[in-house]
């Protein structure tokens, strides 16, 4: 090995130590903020008469983390995120897990889209998802998919505690409410990302 391979070596290693780092700090970093949310906002927002948001902050934190900081980030975020709440969630830990199965349903399918489809392409797999289109597809995708693991999630918790009577419209409401709260999970995140550059300041996936 010359010496200017040893050096480009050591250089490639130190980044991809760097990129780890600032990933690991800055899912701990938003998962303690959401935290903070949960704790002083969530409790204020406008809710549906049987208890669900009309927007959640928490998840729209875990997704923006996913968007700056990479896939490694986002996961890990969700689970810190999920974690910190236990103690201090009145639903715990029903509402806990409900919201980590929810952001996480939603943003697995980009992740596993832009790794499999996209796995021979060269370049930051970011800068493929900041593309309108393929944001748009993605999420939709995320979307439906997250519709289906909380309808099944929340009927499976419905008929443990109230039974079959209004399974129904629970459902419903379900699925009207993951469809209205995913688009601002997507929607803001992305305004916040990638109109203010964040994700080119950073670089890191």
């Amino acid at each position: 090995m010359t010496v200017a391979e040893f050096v480009e070596e050591k250089e490639s290693f130190l980044s991809k130590r760097t990129r780890l780092t600032l990933q690991i700090v800055g899912a701990a970093i938003f998962g303690a903020l959401s935290l903070i949310l949960s704790l002083f906002v969530v409790p204020y927002l406008p809710r549906t008469p049987q208890g669900f948001a009309y927007f959640d902050p928490v998840s729209i934190i875990w997704f923006t983390c996913f968007l700056i900081f990479g896939p490694l980030a986002g996961v890990l975020c969700c689970v810190i995120g999920m974690t910190v709440l236990f103690p201090f969630d009145p639903f715990t830990p029903i509402g806990p897990l409900m919201k980590f199965s929810a952001t996480f349903s939603l943003m697995i399918v980009p992740i596993m889209l832009l790794y499999l489809i996209n796995r021979k392409e060269g370049g930051r797999k970011s800068q493929k998802l900041k593309r309108p289109k393929t944001y748009v597809v993605y999420g939709a995708l995320g979307i439906l998919v997250r519709i289906i693991v909380m309808v099944i999630l929340n009927i499976i918790v419905y008929l443990a505690f109230y039974g079959s009577e209004g399974l129904e419209y629970w459902t419903i409401l379900v699925i009207l409410l993951n469809a209205l709260t995913s688009l601002w999970d997507l929607l803001i995140p992305y305004l916040l990302v990638f109109t203010s550059k964040l994700d080119q300041k950073f670089e890191i996936w």
